[in-house]
């Protein structure tokens, strides 16, 4: 049986004192929640207040980026070893913003998920097509290739280290939500793909996540797939008690 995950990526939002007032109405709410792992990534400012607040806690701390080097002349970049110092557990990989925005490839997927493994780190490694390529019936060659790319050289001991969050980039900040059954289809297909390259068995305990405008009113019609392992909520958890509501569902 999969254990399901809700993590929240706050993206570029919350300071340290909103990170701390978040936490003080957030954790009360979730205090007797024991269905789920619960993960939440701060931005990189906010990520000390955050693990001070939910220290002893079930509420694990997310990067929400890293560079594949451990250190070196990268301006701007943090590495997997500052995060685990720092007290995050999970990182995320390859979001569609990082792909879009600053010319995330499936290379660098792939170093930066092995980069987070090296410094024990769970990665959350995202994969999803835009509105474009669904409109073309190109969203399984995408993910065909996000995925033998981005993941093709785990070794399988590493492969079962990860996460993959399917999150289809024309559902995320639109409002636009894939129907529980067009998300499951794609998670079907993204376990078949973990089959083929590993093992069946590999397949069966792969956690994949649902991300794409995930809120209260539907995250029940989507964690009712048996294919959906949890989600990768953007907007909605920034607000503690929606998101809240999303991890109580």
């Amino acid at each position: 049986m999969r254990r399901p995950a809700i993590a929240g990526n706050w993206k570029m939002y919350k300071t340290r004192a909103e990170t701390l007032a978040f936490f003080r109405t957030f954790l009360p709410l979730i205090e007797g929640t024991k269905h789920c792992d619960i993960v939440v990534a701060p931005p990189f400012t906010a990520i000390c207040a955050a693990v001070e607040a939910v220290r002893g806690t079930k509420v694990a701390v997310s990067g929400q980026d890293l560079h594949w080097q451990a250190e070196g002349a990268f301006t701007g970049e943090v590495s997997g070893k500052m995060l685990a110092e720092s007290g995050c557990t999970y990182v995320i990989v390859g979001h569609s913003e990082r792909r879009q925005y600053f010319g995330e490839t499936d290379e660098s997927v792939q170093r930066k998920t092995k980069a987070a493994l090296e410094s024990n780190l769970t990665p959350i490694v995202c994969v999803g097509e835009s509105l474009a390529e669904r409109e073309a019936n190109q969203t399984e060659a995408v993910l065909k290739r996000q995925f033998e790319c981005g993941l093709g050289a785990l070794t399988a001991e590493e492969f079962s280290r990860i996460l993959i969050a399917y999150e289809p980039v024309w559902a995320i900040g639109t409002g636009r939500t894939a129907t529980p059954e067009i998300a499951a289809e794609a998670h079907r297909y993204i376990r078949g793909l973990a089959a083929a390259h590993f093992t069946h068995e590999q397949a069966s305990v792969l956690r994949i996540l649902y991300g794409g405008s995930v809120k209260p009113d539907n995250i029940k019609g989507l964690m009712a797939q048996a294919e959906i392992d949890g989600a990768l909520v953007g907007g909605a958890s920034l607000d503690a008690k929606s998101f809240a509501e999303i991890v109580n569902y």
